[in-house]
């Protein structure tokens, strides 16, 4: 999950090239689904939000070259904060609820 800040005038511009990057993301293995997103209360504020069958199917979609072309530009935008997560509960209306201890090594 990746949280944007785009000044008002960009956001155009924004939304064509986060659609890009998700479309190719989209396309990388392990890549499971992924969402792009924009605020109702503040409408420079947007969330690019993917899952991934693991954190290396993530890494490894992050480091293909289109990829990093298209993420790029997007970068100046973005929020310097943790963007990777692991899933420890879910709940999803076509999947029964799950929860589950944590993947991560100690």
């Amino acid at each position: 999950m990746t949280r944007f800040q785009v000044p008002a005038d960009q956001d155009q511009g924004f939304r064509a090239a986060a659609t890009a990057l998700l479309a190719a993301l989209s396309e990388r293995p392990g890549f499971q689904r992924g969402r792009l997103g924009q605020a109702v209360d503040e409408a420079g504020l947007w969330v690019l939000s993917t899952e991934w069958d693991s954190a290396g199917s993530y890494r490894r979609g992050l480091s293909d070259h289109a990829v990093r072309l298209l993420a790029m530009p997007l970068l100046g935008w973005g929020y310097d904060e943790p963007s990777a997560f692991e899933v420890v509960a879910a709940h999803d209306v076509a999947v029964p609820a799950a929860t589950g201890p944590s993947a991560r090594a100690r």
